[in-house]
């Protein structure tokens, strides 16, 4: 089965309380609508810094949350002189401190930094349909010169999504996924 594979480069959810540290009374825009409904990359951006270095322009993705979340990349991780845990989003507990800086504020968070594991958005009424249950691992066979076969991707039901696959930058690059790559969806017995 046929499945959009996608890149999620760095970037932080936020709560509204930590949006307004960071950015005041400044409105939350909406730049451009995402592929999962609902979800949109806004036109804010933050720095996140630890003592070792700093990577600025993240973006910061709407809608707001109940939880501020950070997730970067292995490769952003050893830049930083982190170590975060691969981690489900939402899952921060015992995760890698970070610092947030916006234009307006800062924010120390002593958690909330991770590596977000390999994951397919689907509807719960498809899942279903598939027997696939949330959290399972599945595989993914990507195409290409530098494809190949990628396990522990987990599944991530919702009300509502669009079907697809999201990989950090680094397994992105490593796999070669390109604008419209299209993986094969490998379900485990």
């Amino acid at each position: 089965m046929k499945i959009p594979v996608n890149i999620s480069n760095h970037h932080v959810h936020l709560t509204k309380e930590h949006y307004e540290i960071l950015f005041g009374k400044e409105e939350f825009k909406i730049e451009r609508y995402l592929t999962q409904p609902g979800m949109f990359a806004s036109s804010s951006f933050v720095t996140i810094e630890t003592e070792k270095s700093r990577i600025e322009h993240v973006r910061v993705l709407g809608p707001l949350r109940s939880y501020t979340q950070v997730e970067i990349s292995k490769t952003d991780a050893r830049k930083l002189g982190l170590n975060p845990p691969y981690r489900n989003s939402g899952d921060i507990k015992d995760s890698a401190p970070i610092t947030i800086i916006g234009p307006n504020g800062t924010l120390h968070l002593e958690e909330g930094c991770i590596l977000a594991n390999r994951h397919i958005h689907i509807t719960e009424e498809y899942a279903k349909e598939l027997g696939l249950v949330p959290y399972q691992e599945v595989s993914i066979e990507i195409p290409g010169e530098k494809g190949g076969r990628m396990d522990h991707v987990v599944i991530r039901p919702t009300k509502e999504a669009f079907f697809e696959v999201h990989l950090d930058t680094d397994d992105g690059n490593g796999f070669g996924v390109g604008k419209d790559t299209l993986g094969e969806l490998i379900i485990h017995e």
